[in-house]
């Protein structure tokens, strides 16, 4: 089934974009949370429409996407974590340590774009990837040190 994104959804795409799902998935999950619409030729026209009328709103929040990454380019957090006497953490480090620690440097980022591939849930160095817009994302170096 063919349908229009309304929002962003990790692993599956961003809004406005036309992806194919599963039937289950698309008319259980995804169009009743209001979060897709069926891709009917009417709903593509329309989409179209807005899309060629939003050209110049959408090249502005892709500039300052990546006047935003640019800010963080450069930039190496250190995150404290509660750890036993091997270094294991009690507990995990995830998106909501990493926007903490950037927001102590001055740098807002929300958390909802904050992506860690592995479970951190030890001492040592790891990386997040911030995607601030589906072109611009950047990578932040982080470590994680032990209370």
């Amino acid at each position: 089934m063919k349908i229009i994104l309304k929002e962003d959804i990790h692993n599956l795409g961003y809004k406005d974009d036309v992806v194919e799902v599963k039937d289950g998935y698309g008319r259980n999950y995804l169009i009743p949370q209001g979060k897709a619409v069926i891709a009917t030729p009417s709903a593509l026209k329309v989409l179209a429409e807005n899309q060629r009328q939003r050209a110049h709103k959408l090249a502005q929040l892709k500039a300052d996407a990546e006047a935003a990454a640019a800010a963080l380019k450069d930039v190496a957090l250190t995150i404290g974590a509660k750890t036993s006497s091997t270094g294991t953490i009690f507990g995990s480090v995830g998106a909501l340590q990493v926007a903490e620690a950037l927001e102590k440097l001055g740098h807002n980022v929300d958390r909802k774009i904050i992506v860690i591939k592995d479970t951190v849930k030890e001492v040592g160095n790891y990386t997040a990837l911030i995607k601030f817009h589906k072109e611009v994302s950047v990578e932040i170096p982080f470590e994680v040190v032990s209370e």
